[in-house]
């Protein structure tokens, strides 16, 4: 048994709040245990300048992740200009994962903006944004596909995106903090759909691990997802 009462291969308690602020094309709360993440998404009608007048002409996404100063047990200082390495490279990695759910050929002269500000911190806080980011995308690009303005194509792929590693030896899924500082390894594993990877970052904490380990891990992971995927569906049509 873990330090939650779960089974090593047991989710946390999950939930995704739909419309959670008022003006944001598309707004999810992700709830993955006691780390919650506000993921807002904003559509604009034009492109970045480096895309302008691009012999083929697609959409954008990117996305934006901060923490609150008091989401940890101390006071994080707001990165008002100038974001951390951390930041940045979870920001991208969003960014990165939730491309992979779009047709941007199809998206015409937009941009969507996926901010994801992280309200409570227990480990796990860049899976739970792309995840949660996912459905935020998918409820904003809604109202666009059913008055026609975007064919449904456009959403390609599902994304989803667990934590799991290996603390005192044993296989874990979807780690709180608690187990996170102590795992002698730990994997963030985003999977589409159809079960393909699309990305994977592990790092030996305290020893180099085996093969066979690293195929432990993304199994695990891909079970994970293939229940997040199913709580992802759940939710859209009650938000229609």
């Amino acid at each position: 048994m873990r330090v939650d009462g779960r089974s090593p291969r047991q989710l946390r308690s999950i939930t995704f709040e739909t419309g959670f602020t008022r003006w944001a094309e598309g707004s999810v709360l992700a709830q993955f245990g006691s780390t919650h993440v506000l993921c807002n998404v904003t559509i604009e009608d034009k492109l970045p300048p480096w895309l302008r007048n691009s012999a083929e002409p697609h959409g954008w996404l990117t996305a934006e992740y901060a923490m609150l100063p008091r989401s940890t047990h101390s006071r994080t200082r707001r990165e008002q200009r100038w974001p951390k390495g951390r930041t940045q490279e979870i920001s991208r990695l969003i960014g990165r994962s939730l491309r992979m759910a779009l047709d941007l050929s199809l998206l015409g002269e937009r941009t969507l903006t996926v901010d994801c500000d992280v309200l409570q911190a227990d480990g796990g806080t860049r899976t739970a944004a792309v995840t949660g980011g996912w459905v935020a995308v998918a409820l904003a690009l809604q109202p666009l596909i059913q008055k026609g303005a975007l064919p449904p194509e456009v959403m390609q792929r599902q994304i989803a995106a667990i934590s799991v590693g290996l603390v005192d030896g044993a296989p874990l899924l979807d780690l709180a903090y608690e187990e996170d500082v102590r795992a002698e390894v730990d994997f963030n594993v985003v999977m589409a759909d159809d079960n393909r990877l699309v990305e994977v970052q592990g790092t030996a904490e305290k020893a180099p691990f085996l093969r066979s380990q690293l195929d432990t891990l993304v199994n695990l992971a891909g079970k994970g997802i293939a229940q997040l995927q199913i709580m992802q569906q759940q939710v859209l049509p009650a938000a229609q």
